[in-house]
């Protein structure tokens, strides 16, 4: 299990991976994996199935191989909107019989066409149903406010919400521009947010899925990136390059400034993780 003490020592550094498609067999990002484990990150998240699905199988499975196969701390996604309470014990029940104890608790995307179980409209909701000694729960964060909310305020209200039912630690959302961050940390401090936030950063190498992501997250695109973007977006080896050294740009600007930690959405590629990883080696000691 991920110790509290985990964020007193030095700066966490930890990756994201999602399970490959249902047609394709588990073993298919074990390759993936072993190019991450030399990476020696403190964790790696395991994300849960598309928005409305409620088959854990491949999430519990990864999150095991990478907590016993492969010798690394795992955290598992588990979205609740569409999750009944026995569901979310059994899931719990399985990790736990695999030896993951970290889980972070997500509402989970809407499907208009699927009514929500109603056992846990929120993720505070299901935090709070989970909360025990034997898990280490984390929850999400959106520096530049979820999409869905009423204001920064009632967003930041939310996330307070979360950390009083009992999650103790954050990882954020992806953005491009740091201060957005920061302004956020500031902020969830002064309404009496304390657990550690790590931020997430997501290595843009492909011009079209981060125009996806950032009109689903609602992240704004700061110039020094569109014009990277304009730039290099049409030369798939120039976009990769440069995307990668604007992601290390903003986790060494991160680091300097004293974050909690830094959480790399590594789109399971191993290739651009190692390279980022790298070139800020030094600076997780």
């Amino acid at each position: 299990m991920i110790s509290e003490t985990l964020f007193q020592n030095h700066t966490v550094f930890s990756f994201e991976v999602f399970p490959p498609k249902r047609s394709a067999p588990i073993d298919t990002i074990y390759r993936t994996l072993d190019g991450l484990r030399g990476l020696r990150p403190d964790f790696i998240s395991v994300t849960y199935g598309a928005a409305g699905s409620q088959n854990s199988t491949s999430t519990v499975a990864l999150a095991a191989a990478i907590q016993n196969r492969f010798g690394m701390e795992s955290v598992a996604h588990l979205p609740c909107l569409y999750l009944s309470k026995a569901q979310a014990l059994e899931t719990t029940d399985q990790l736990l019989e695999h030896g993951v104890q970290n889980i972070l608790v997500l509402r989970g995307d809407k499907v208009p066409e699927l009514p929500p179980q109603g056992d846990f409209p929120h993720a505070a909701n299901l935090i709070a149903f989970l909360h025990s000694s034997r898990l280490h729960l984390l929850a999400a964060c959106y520096p530049e406010v979820h999409p869905e909310a009423e204001s920064a305020e009632s967003d930041l209200q939310h996330l307070k919400e979360k950390t009083d039912a009992g999650a103790n630690h954050l990882i954020s959302q992806l953005f491009l521009d740091n201060a957005c961050f920061y302004r956020f940390v500031r902020r969830a401090r002064a309404a009496g947010i304390t657990a550690p936030i790590e931020a997430g950063i997501m290595p843009v190498i492909n011009r079209k899925q981060i125009l996806h992501m950032t009109s689903l997250c609602g992240a704004a695109l700061p110039e020094k990136f569109t014009v990277m973007m304009d730039k290099y977006g049409d030369n798939p080896e120039a976009m990769r390059d440069a995307g990668i050294a604007y992601a290390v740009d903003q986790i060494v600007d991160l680091v300097s400034h004293g974050v909690n930690g830094i959480h790399l959405y590594t789109m399971n590629n191993p290739l651009v993780a190692r390279k980022i990883s790298e070139a800020t080696a030094t600076l997780f000691h």
